[in-house]
């Protein structure tokens, strides 16, 4: 199952709490995920710094399990919206008997 995991930042948490020792093992982490192709993408939004990923589990709940082992969730400095995504349906109205061709023959 693919998931969508958008990170949302703790108010609470100022900006002094991220180390430069928690940034290396997040990044040291993220790369193991990735490696173990649990993180199929990850992306910085361009609007503001939150990461944006793309995971590949069996189910929101191993979903969020990997992400708890995110240094910077562990440490609650962060947290994520854990979204469910499915394939897109909508091509098979095209195959579909009696769909209308876009084609003129």
């Amino acid at each position: 199952m693919m998931i969508l995991a958008i990170e949302r930042p703790i108010p609470s948490v100022a900006d002094a709490q991220f180390t430069p020792e928690l940034a290396a093992a997040e990044a040291r982490r993220a790369w193991e995920l990735h490696q173990a192709g649990t993180f199929r993408d990850l992306y910085f939004r361009a609007d503001q710094s939150s990461a944006v990923l793309v995971l590949e589990c069996g189910d929101v709940a191993e979903a969020r399990q990997i992400l708890a082992s995110l240094p910077l969730v562990a440490h609650g400095l962060t947290e994520f919206e854990v979204l469910p995504l499915r394939s897109y349906p909508g091509f098979e109205r095209l195959f579909a008997p009696g769909a209308v061709s876009s084609e003129r023959r």
